[in-house]
């Protein structure tokens, strides 16, 4: 369980859980936002005009990309959208990983002992219920990231802070604008959520069973870095697909599946998979400081209510 093995046994309330997993959220965030921004350059790279014979790729391979952005915009490049992600991951994490374990329970009918089923019900459920919190934020952060710093060339930047971002996306595309993406984003959501939260939960699960380790750092580390890999090979096209639709002018994409098909067409199958080693570096990188912070934090909740308690 996501939630379980706390310390003396004393299990966080959902409150606690959820302030957990946002923070611990925006600490992952930090501490991989590089790996986001290089992700997001290659996965639309090649959407902007047709491939040509001999054209010249801008960006090439994760340390590649990170190099080229360093070079050209400097390291402030690496953190355009850095704000916005800090909101999304507040709004986003807080819900689809702080109540993970109060979903299950619900499917379960509140036993503790959830099946496969109860697990990927749960991780649908607060995957599609956390996009409804953090759309706007993830849309502002992808267009913060897709947006080149060039100021020796004199072009005009897109947005001049995530708040800008918002109410200019608003007035020129409306509130819709906004929520661009947002189906394909529930998709993507709801996998990822699949994806990472069971495999963290079954895999952590097992290694305490069958004593291979104790419920420490080393086995968060472990189960966070087998949910990262597994992720990334199951949502790899649809956040490509998700990218390409939030980074669009308006009218581009008519949905998620003309998106999908112009890049076959144009681009061939390999374009699903624009990114991979970024989005496997950010996605492994990531679970595993999430989860590790998650843990601890939780546990030093459950220290001070103990010492409270003592103390009372």
């Amino acid at each position: 369980m996501v939630g379980g093995g706390g310390v003396a046994d004393l299990s966080p309330t959902a409150a606690v859980k959820i302030f957990s997993a946002g923070t611990a959220g925006c600490v992952a965030e930090l501490a991989t936002y590089p790996l986001d921004t290089a992700k997001v350059r290659l996965q639309i790279q090649g959407e902007s005009k047709p491939s040509l014979e001999g054209q010249r790729i801008q960006y090439r391979g994760v340390f590649g990309t990170i190099l080229t952005i360093v070079k050209t915009e400097g390291p402030r490049g690496l953190y355009n959208g850095l704000v916005a992600g800090l909101h999304r991951q507040a709004c986003f994490a807080s819900v689809r990983i702080g109540l993970y374990d109060t979903m299950k329970q619900f499917y379960n009918n509140g036993s503790e002992n959830a099946g496969i089923g109860a697990r990927l019900l749960a991780g649908c459920s607060t995957g599609a219920m956390a996009v409804a919190f953090a759309q706007p934020t993830d849309v502002v952060k992808i267009r913060f990231q897709a947006q080149v710093r060039l100021p020796a060339s004199g072009s005009v930047k897109r947005y001049n802070s995530a708040f800008d971002a918002y109410k200019t996306i608003a007035r020129d595309e409306g509130v819709r604008g906004l929520w661009k993406g947002c189906l394909t984003n529930i998709t993507r959501n709801a996998i990822v959520n699949c994806s990472e939260l069971v495999t963290y939960d079954i895999i952590k699960e097992h290694i305490l069973k069958y004593n291979v380790m104790t419920d420490n750092m080393p086995c968060h580390f472990t189960a966070g870095f087998a949910a990262g890999f597994c992720t990334t090979i199951v949502v790899s096209p649809v956040d490509v697909v998700k990218t390409r639709i939030m980074n669009s002018t308006p009218g581009k994409y008519s949905g998620a599946i003309n998106c999908a098909v112009i890049m076959l067409m144009k681009e061939g199958p390999t374009a699903f998979y624009k990114g991979f080693m970024p989005s496997f570096l950010r996605l492994g990188s990531w679970n595993i400081v999430m989860f590790m912070s998650y843990e601890q934090i939780k546990r030093a909740f459950i220290r001070f209510q103990q010492s409270w308690d003592s103390a009372v």
